[in-house]
């Protein structure tokens, strides 16, 4: 898909499933954007996932920020984010061609979304999936194909510009049950 110059990804995470409920709803509210996220994370938190137009998320963001308060952990905002960033996050990735396998693994949610960016505008991959949080301890981790070559350029840009890294993997062939659990 490619890098938007005006899309947008923002974040929100909070310490009160409560407080996080209520912050979504006022922030959907404050400007056009896609709630791509509303739900708990372990452990025992809120995440708040929005995308749409730079300025529609950065005022959104405003909004979740300030209602959220004291209940605020972390929060995340990338402009001109990789388009193919949103749809592994939402699960809607097609995987047309089959071919090797990256894997991110990080300690945070904002730190694997971040990683997934990096790793998408740093070598011709297409990301499967970004897992954020839930039933993985409050983990987030990315998965992503290509052909070797740019598998392992994608894992390199990413260990690079890695916080939070716990570990990566490159599958050169996976097998195809491997694949296909992935999916």
């Amino acid at each position: 898909m490619g890098i938007s110059s005006r899309l947008a990804i923002g974040m929100v995470e909070l310490n009160s499933i409560a407080r996080g409920i209520e912050t979504c709803d006022f922030m959907v509210k404050a400007a056009t954007v896609q709630l791509l996220r509303s739900s708990t994370v372990c452990p025992g938190k809120y995440l708040v996932l929005i995308a749409g137009d730079t300025g529609d998320v950065k005022s959104s963001m405003a909004v979740g920020v300030r209602h959220g308060g004291e209940c605020v952990v972390d929060t995340l905002i990338i402009p001109n984010i990789h388009a193919d960033v949103i749809q592994a996050i939402s699960m809607t990735t097609q995987i047309e061609k089959p071919g090797a396998v990256g894997i991110l693994e990080y300690y945070s949610v904002a730190a694997a979304i971040i990683g997934a960016d990096v790793a998408a505008k740093a070598a011709a991959v297409t990301l499967i999936e970004v897992r954020i949080g839930y039933a993985i301890g409050g983990k987030g981790y990315v998965t992503f194909t290509g052909d070797v070559g740019a598998v392992r350029a994608a894992v390199a840009a990413a260990e690079k510009e890695a916080t939070l890294l716990v570990g990566t993997s490159v599958i050169p062939r996976p097998a195809p049950e491997v694949f296909q659990a992935l999916l």
